[in-house]
């Protein structure tokens, strides 16, 4: 199903800005926050959210009806 592959590859490429090696945000975060944040503080701030996201990604996978049912109700 295209529409189910495009929304893992949403969920995937989101998780990979904020997740090492690439972490885009959490360069961006850095280039504003004032000199004393350390990028290491902006990881463990974001380590939640990227915990939800493979969460999620977990439960598209095992659960695709989960991502499909509000496009299903539109189409």
């Amino acid at each position: 199903d295209p529409l189910f592959f495009g929304l893992l590859v949403a969920l995937n490429l989101q998780t990979a800005f904020l997740s090492p090696p690439v972490a885009m945000a959490a360069f961006y975060l850095k280039g504003v926050a004032p000199p004393h944040v350390t990028l290491n503080q902006i990881f463990v701030g974001m380590l939640p959210f990227m915990v939800i996201q493979v969460l999620a990604i977990f439960l598209l996978y095992m659960f695709p009806q989960i991502g499909l049912w509000v496009p299903s109700l539109l189409y």
